[in-house]
């Protein structure tokens, strides 16, 4: 046995970790030695531990959570279990360089006085259709005044109209849409959100949006509208709506609004002020989500869809709405605490 055994300072140069760290996942119970001399309290390691200290190793210089690795390594004879830990790990990776180029773009134009022109060229009927399906979802309280307008997202990849007051989400997609100019975030008052759907036809053909440093101006046919954008920081709505929930239910939309006008309503106290509210109670197998009716009902008129696909991860996890055929687009509703 002891032949085949080696010190943490040999295991330390063929794995590419330092002994310092190799104590530390000894304490973090990821690479426990396969004998600890009971006097000394030195560290040995068997032959079958390189392999996994320098698998230890890689996984964490792509910065790996520990329990992660854990999984891996305690499932490493099982290649789905493995590539399904890489795969969700990956994703987090370029997800977060996506984020990172936002966030650099962003910091970029705040250096820059004088930013170059963005424009958004889409089509009169398309822009009215995104706006409102987000319109629902705008804030009302001015205590949060960038939850008062709708972020319009560009960037070389897609244009997005997002809007919410915490409680309710709204993601839609410009299909089609072309971007000239830099990658864009700026949040427009609902004001100009309003007077666009209220002057504006679909008939009137192209729309472009443009941001010129604090003005945003849309242009289709022979109206222009214009407005400032809002000097804040929308919520970074991208990292809430990532992945599908762990049950996927298809409905009918009538039968549901059927549904949702005969589910039984239940009076609960808000955890957050101990103020009562009234939680419609719907029933999806074993699981009871509770919901605000009013909100739920808003969210399906702005779907204008005949079925939908609702994303269930439980009872205090968001109902998730998605209209089949439009990736990326969503409305996102927070439950009600029913216990």
């Amino acid at each position: 046995m002891e032949g085949r055994m080696r010190g943490i300072g040999r295991l330390a140069r063929e794995s590419g970790l330092t002994v310092s760290a190799l104590r530390f996942y000894d304490g973090a119970g990821v690479l426990v030695p396969a004998r600890v001399d009971p006097r000394s309290n030195y560290r040995w390691y068997s032959d079958e531990q390189v392999v996994v200290a320098r698998l230890v190793a890689r996984l964490r210089r792509v910065g790996m959570p520990l329990a992660e690795i854990s999984r891996v390594i305690e499932h490493r004879d099982d290649p789905d279990v493995v590539d399904a830990v890489l795969r969700a790990h990956l994703a987090r990776l370029e997800d977060g360089l996506a984020d990172a180029r936002r966030e650099l773009s962003a910091a970029r134009s705040l250096l820059v006085p004088e930013s170059p022109v963005t424009s958004i060229r889409t089509t009169t009927t398309a822009f009215l259709d995104a706006l409102r399906g987000v319109r629902f979802a705008v804030g009302r309280d001015p205590g949060l005044p960038v939850l008062t307008g709708v972020l319009i997202d560009a960037d070389a990849d897609d244009v997005r109209l997002v809007a919410t007051d915490r409680y309710r989400l709204a993601v839609r997609t410009l299909a089609g849409a072309a971007v000239e100019g830099p990658a864009v975030s700026v949040v427009v008052p609902v004001a100009l959100a309003d007077e666009a759907l209220a002057t504006l036809t679909p008939d009137a053909g192209p729309l472009t949006v443009s941001v010129d440093g604090a003005d945003v101006v849309l242009t289709a046919g022979d109206r222009t509208l214009r407005g400032r954008r809002m000097d804040a920081d929308f919520p970074d709505y991208r990292r809430i709506v990532r992945g599908s929930g762990a049950h996927q239910v298809e409905v009918d939309v009538a039968r549901f609004r059927a549904q949702l006008a005969a589910a039984p309503t239940r009076t609960v106290r808000s955890p957050e002020d101990g103020a009562e509210q009234a939680a419609t109670v719907l029933s999806f197998g074993d699981v009871e989500v509770g919901v605000n009716r009013e909100f739920l009902l808003q969210a399906l008129d702005a779907e204008d869809a005949g079925q939908l696909v609702l994303d269930l991860d439980g009872p205090i996890a968001p109902l998730v709405m998605r209209a089949p055929g439009r990736a990326g687009d969503l409305s996102m509703l927070m439950p009600i605490r029913l216990g």
